[in-house]
Parts: structure tokens; C-alpha cells; sequence
């Protein structure tokens, strides 16, 4: 099926501003994308009831994305620092019922880069202590009408939700209406040993799909086989966005977050025209109109 293909302002900027979202939306609209991520890093950085405006204008999708910077976690921490995530979480799905996003995308665990060894009964502990946390959110996210998609994270930037399998195992009896999973191609890439059976696993849990380029560069000038990434998001009925996610260099503390140490292309804007351009093309040979 024919999908929207979206963007996330984290290619160009971080944090995500009132004042720099006008020109992004502008940029994602004017390169042809239908729908834009929108980061929630901090509370206030950019207003919700202006977001909705500039999209309408620009014809951008929402989607809201969560951002677990440090000192987020709802596992393996102080309460107060359990209560303080919740309430950002809680934020971010108020953000997005006022925007109309289908889902608040994340990795909603624990802060990002943050690992350490588990033996198997401290692992089954710190997912039931995660179940408790999200519990709340889940009822809170069904209510609204949307949906929290978890993100595993690859082995560098988490040690508890690495793979589909222990994300259904974490999560599995809150899955459903108000809680999925959103899946990213580089961390599908570096910890599956077969995409495409971790997307079926993944089958209707599957709540949002980022993607990009192997290296975290543009999507089609990487090793992935995009045709059969497809293929797993049909058999399992996904009809979501697409949603490129990459970063700029430009900010010390996000490049430092996703080891971007090199760019990964010529120029941010040709990243994202490189991407938009390989997934329409695949769009209009696969599902032709």
C-alpha cells in the first residue's frame, strides 16, 4: 500500500523551536514530504496551537516524537524521576491530541545511551517495573485516541529493548489500542538477524516506522533491500507513515547522542531530497495510482 513519507526537523535542527519550525515545515513541504515528525525535547520549546496552523498551510501530517534525554527513565531510578517522565510523556500525548498525530513515537524507556548488564531475573524486574510505569500512559494514550509506539534501541544506546522479540516481551500485556511499537530501520539493521521477520513479529503491534540509510544518510544509497522492507510492512497491513529520521552535525549534543561524527551526505537538504526521492519513486512503481 501506498504510503505518506515523512521527515523529522531533527535532519536540519535540534531542539526543535517556535522560531525555526516555520522555515522546516516550508523545507519538508517545498522537498515533497506529506508529513513531518515533530520532537518534543523540552515542554515550551514551540507551541502546539502554532504547529497546527503552519502544518495546515504547509499540508504536513503530524507526528509527535518523544525524545528520552537524560534524566528521563521510567525503570532503574528515583520515583521522582519516574513521576517526572511520566508527566513529560503526558505532555507529549496532549501535544499530539491537539495536532491530530496518530502516535507519540519513542524510545520510552529509558534515557537514551543509557546501559548495563542485566542478568535474566534483573531483566524480567526492571520490564515488569517498566510495565508499571507505562500502565497510567497506556490508559491515558487509548482515551485520547492515540497510540505510544515504543522504540527498541540498538546495543549502544540501551541495554533493555534491543530487539522485537524483547520489546513483545516487555510490553506484551499492555499491547494494543494505546500502546505499539515504532520500529527504525538502522536499529532494525544492526540487531535483527532478519528485518523482515521482525517486522511480521512485530504484525499489528506495529504502531510507526522510521527510516533511512544503513549509515544514518539518505534511504537507496545503502546496503538495505528496501523492496523486501516493503513487502514485511504489507503482509502485516502497516499502512502509517514513513518517517525519515536522520540528524545534522551541526548540534554538539545531538550528534554526540547519535554519533553522527561525519556527514553523511553532502548537505542536509540533499539527504532528505535523496530519501524523498528513492521512497516516492519505490511508491510509484510498487503501488502505482
Amino acid at each position: 500500500m501506498r504510503r505518506t513519507i515523512g521527515v523529522n526537523t531533527w535532519v536540519w535542527a535540534s531542539p526543535l523551536t517556535a522560531e525555526n519550525l516555520p522555515a522546516l515545515a516550508a523545507k519538508a513541504a517545498a522537498l515533497g514530504f506529506g508529513a513531518i515528525e515533530l520532537p518534543v525535547e523540552n515542554p515550551g520549546d514551540w507551541s502546539a496551537d502554532a504547529a497546527v496552523e503552519i502544518l495546515r498551510e504547509h499540508r504536513l501530517a503530524p507526528i509527535v516524537i518523544g525524545a528520552m534525554g537524560p534524566g528521563r527513565n521510567l525503570v532503574a531510578a528515583p520515583g521522582s524521576e519516574i513521576v517526572a517522565t511520566q508527566n513529560y510523556l503526558v505532555h507529549c500525548l496532549g501535544v499530539a491530541e491537539r495536532l491530530g498525530s496518530p502516535v507519540v513515537a519513542g524510545p520510552f524507556t529509558a534515557a537514551t545511551g543509557r546501559a548495563w548488564r542485566m542478568d535474566a531475573e534483573e531483566r524480567e524486574a526492571r520490564y515488569r517495573e517498566l510495565r508499571t510505569a507505562l500502565a497510567p500512559l497506556v490508559r491515558q494514550a487509548e482515551a485520547r485516541g492515540i497510540r505510544l509506539a515504543i522504540e527498541p534501541l540498538n546495543r549502544y544506546e540501551t541495554s533493555l529493548v534491543n530487539t522485537v522479540e524483547q520489546a513483545l516481551e516487555a510490553l506484551g500485556p499492555l499491547l494494543g489500542p494505546g500502546l505499539g511499537l515504532a520500529l527504525d530501520s538502522y536499529h532494525l539493521n544492526i540487531e535483527e538477524k532478519s528485518i523482515g521477520d521482525a517486522i511480521r513479529a512485530a504484525g499489528p503491534n506495529l504502531a510507526y516506522v522510521q527510516v533511512c540509510g544503513n549509515d544514518r544518510g539518505a534511504v537507496g544509497d545503502d546496503h538495505l533491500d528496501w523492496p523486501a522492507f516493503l513487502d514485511a510492512l504489507d503482509e502485516v497491513g502497516y499502512a502509517g507513515a514513513l518517517g525519515l529520521e536522520s540528524f545534522t552535525g551541526e548540534n554538539a549534543t545531538i550528534a554526540v547522542a547519535a554519533s553522527v561524527w561525519r556527514p553523511l551526505a553532502p548537505s542536509q537538504d540533499e539527504l532528505a531530497a535523496r530519501s524523498i526521492r528513492y521512497l516516492t519513486a519505490l511508491n510509484d512503481e510498487r503501488y502505482p495510482a
